[in-house]
């Protein structure tokens, strides 16, 4: 086969025995058949939730400590005291009612 061009490269590449060109066949077949199926788990909506409720953690799990795993213990103090703020504030308008 000369070397044509193709949309996606050159024949000069693909294999000229019949044999040998069954066998990569083959290959690419079962390459796109492993891609296929790893895009239709990762489509599927439990794997969804899945890494969406992960990525929600991590995120939790940064804003309340360093990298290296200690509490940062300034920002669990603002959170709690906001709340509270808003505990103590929510009271009030209730009794003033």
């Amino acid at each position: 086969m000369a070397a044509e061009t193709t949309g996606t490269g050159t024949t000069a590449d693909l294999p000229t025995s019949p044999a040998a060109l069954e066998r990569a066949i083959e290959a690419k077949r079962a390459s796109l058949a492993a891609t296929i199926d790893e895009l239709s788990d990762r489509a599927r909506p439990k794997e969804i939730l899945r890494r969406s409720a992960a990525g929600v953690s991590a995120k939790a799990r940064g804003a309340v400590a360093t990298p290296d795993g200690h509490l940062r213990t300034e920002r669990i103090g603002a959170v709690a005291g906001a709340t509270l703020v808003v505990l103590v504030t929510l009271l009030w308008v209730r009794r003033r009612r």
